[in-house]
């Protein structure tokens, strides 16, 4: 290997050798970003820096990144919150750049990526088939024609074909059932030193890789992991860069539920019925039932407080599961069959009475100053067939953030979506970080640009930048405020509303992207105008939304309904989307458990707690839906939201300030007229 020179170039100089190798040009914004990373990595100043689609800051963020990890033998890790940007990072663009900048760095910077444990095959379930249930026994049949039979067969195969064990690698995929069969969590490993096939572990090899890499990309998930868990997951770094920031919240928090259920105590109790005595086993599959019944009588919805009989049903799952890790004693040495039964058998029991231990601590502090909100699902009082089933999760995530992130390495936050209502303190707060401070002046000759410790903690130091977008959103897009329409109602779609998704259909000639707030209305929308209008409208959920997404980008005249996952995850320039149509505010719903126990939560502080809640999550995902319309420099188009309250409530300039600078109108005449012109104009 090349010695790495004692002067490395500069991060300007490296990017543009980047820019030439990947045949791009350079962007002020680009500049202006990758400069502001290089400062904050050499200062410990953590950023957020909020850069509009076109602006290229994936080469932004790495070229500094590369350079830090190589002149320092360190590892930067970027955290990402979609596989389809991991895939882009390690498939294209670290590929790229590591043989763009060898040269200049004098050696070629290495990159791996590093998943939850779960998503990698483990050998070990394979070669012996662990029961994961005893009425499961016949999935590792050869002769099991079920589909879920058919599945793990395959997986079987695919094991020793798979040089990496990823799941993401196995195409097509199986179902999460099959895959169960065949990997285990952190918690159900044995340990490389303790597992016969250890040294071929797919999980354990891929740490060994990410703790040579320069830099490791992973997900949001596995970052709150790293943060939530006594033990380290990723490798030691000094720099963590978090790209799709606006997700990082919403990830964290779901890593950080946790989820109790009958179902999941009868399978604690089954696991270890083998491994203690039957009385001891027996109790705990008796207080499943229990639960069972107790959940019956428990509607669906936030539980602000705990029924005594379900407290009672809680209690006797957490002793149970108590007394049935004590009969499991401390580890064995004995074979790694019954090892990996065991191991199997307590992380589930831990699962069961540590989740009861907090769902029953959730409820001892006053309302005001809880911390976790607690909420049941499914049942007989829902339309849902699912079975009944309790959940916590955290109201804040902002101090486990702040701690764990931004206390223990520098963070670059970044996302075209992160300034909401112009300003970075909105996500800030939700960040744990404190208002945007200023930093300070250095010291003339100061041996480091770090600030020197000091006893005064005033919270993490960090500023927010803004570089814009290459994109001229105002001469080629228009936001369209339908203000005559009436207000959403809770009844679906109104016909006014039918018949101006109809219209502006007509107009642009097919090229429709809709974003509706539920899937009932994407489908009731998709039903109506099929009849009226003369061009395809396909609905998600009618095929996988890959292949939805691929026809719609192939016929310009073809429409695309749906819902959440289309806010976000479309990706189509050019002449076959020129109108993206949003029903409505995209709000949380009402009953939402967390939504409005963080609503609540505000309010009791003095706050307002519809403006920090909901009308953050609404203006943060409008503005994602937005961003569907311009996907290159060359897009031009409208956005209409066929909700009058943009324009009329009062926060409605709270989440318009939170959009691109479209051009702003109310007239439908002007609309529908300037997309007649742009499918005029659209090759044929």
């Amino acid at each position: 290997m090349t010695d790495v020179p004692s002067e490395l170039p500069s991060v300007r100089e490296l990017l543009s050798h980047a820019v030439e190798a990947v045949g791009g040009t350079e962007r002020e914004g680009q500049l202006r970003m990758a400069d502001a990373v290089d400062h904050a990595i050499r200062t410990g100043e953590h950023l957020a820096v909020q850069a509009g689609t076109g602006t290229g800051k994936s080469l932004a963020y790495l070229v500094p990144a590369i350079r830090h990890a190589v002149a320092c033998d360190t590892t930067v890790v970027v955290s990402t919150a979609t596989i389809a940007l991991q895939r882009q990072l390690v498939d294209r663009d670290l590929p790229r750049l590591a043989k763009a900048l060898k040269k200049p760095l004098g050696v070629e910077p290495t990159f791996a990526i590093l998943k939850g444990r779960r998503n990698y095959l483990c050998l070990h379930r394979v070669h012996n088939g662990v029961e994961d249930d005893p009425e499961d026994t016949a999935l590792f049949d050869p002769f099991a024609v079920s589909r879920l039979g058919r599945e793990v067969k395959r997986l079987h195969q695919w094991s020793s074909d798979t040089e990496t064990g990823d799941r993401d690698e196995l195409v097509p995929g199986v179902s999460e059932q099959a895959w169960r069969q065949v990997s285990v969590t952190a918690k159900e490993c044995l340990g490389a030193t303790r597992c016969p096939v250890g040294d071929d572990c797919f999980a354990e090899l891929a740490r060994a890789e990410a703790s040579r890499a320069n830099i490791v990309v992973t997900n949001h998930a596995l970052l709150a992991i790293d943060a939530l868990q006594d033990y380290q997951v990723l490798p030691e770094h000094d720099v963590t860069i978090i790209d799709e920031a606006h997700e990082l919240v919403d990830r964290v928090t779901s890593t950080a539920t946790a989820d109790l259920s009958p179902a999941m105590v009868s399978t604690a109790a089954r696991r270890c019925g083998r491994l203690v005595d039957a009385d001891i086993a027996d109790r705990l599959l008796e207080t499943g039932e229990g639960l069972s019944l107790m959940l019956e009588d428990v509607p669906a919805g936030r539980l602000d407080v705990l029924p005594d009989a379900l407290g009672g049903a809680l209690a006797a799952v957490r002793d149970a599961a108590h007394a049935c890790i004590t009969a499991l004693g401390s580890d064995r040495r004995e074979d790694p069959e019954e090892a990996a039964k065991r191991k199997l058998a307590r992380s589930a029991l831990d699962d069961v009475h540590d989740t009861a231990v907090r769902l029953l601590e959730a409820f001892e502090d006053e309302l005001s100053e809880r911390r976790d909100v607690v909420w049941c699902s499914g049942g007989r009082h829902t339309a849902s067939p699912r079975p009944p089933a309790l959940h916590i999760a955290p109201l804040s995530v902002g101090g486990l953030l702040r701690e764990r992130v931004f206390g223990t390495s520098t963070t670059v936050l970044t996302s075209a979506t992160l300034a909401l209502g112009g300003t970075f303190d909105t996500l800030a707060r939700q960040w744990g970080l404190p208002p945007v401070s200023q930093p300070t002046e250095q010291a003339q000759g100061a041996a480091t640009e770090k600030p020197p410790p000091s006893d005064v903690d005033p919270g993490p130091r960090w500023r927010g930048l803004d570089v814009g977008s290459p994109f001229d959103y105002r001469r080629n897009g228009i936001l369209y405020i339908a203000g005559h329409l009436p207000r959403p109602g809770r009844d679906g779609l109104s016909q006014a509303a039918l018949d101006e998704i109809a219209e502006l259909i007509d107009a642009a000639g097919g090229r429709t992207l809709g974003l509706f707030s539920s899937m009932r209305a994407a489908k009731q929308a998709t039903e109506e105008l099929r009849d009226r209008v003369a061009h395809p409208i396909l609905c998600q959920g009618e095929d996988s939304t890959s292949l939805l997404v691929n026809k719609f980008a192939e016929d310009p005249r073809t429409c695309l309904f749906g819902t959440l996952s289309l806010w976000q995850g479309v990706d189509v320039p050019g002449p076959s989307l020129s109108l993206v149509i949003v029903d409505r505010l995209p709000f949380p719903r009402p009953d939402d458990p967390v939504a409005s126990a963080r609503q609540r939560a505000v309010e009791a502080r003095g706050g307002n707690g519809f403006l920090t809640v909901a009308a953050t999550h609404a203006a943060l995902l409008l503005a994602q839906g937005v961003g569907r319309l311009h996907r290159a420099s060359s897009d031009k188009g409208v956005v209409a939201v066929l909700d009058s309250r943009l324009a009329t409530a009062r926060y409605g300039g709270f989440i318009r300030a939170s959009l691109p600078p479209l051009w702003p109108t109310q007239r439908a005449d002007v609309v529908r007229d300037a997309l007649r012109r742009l499918d005029a104009a659209a090759p044929a």
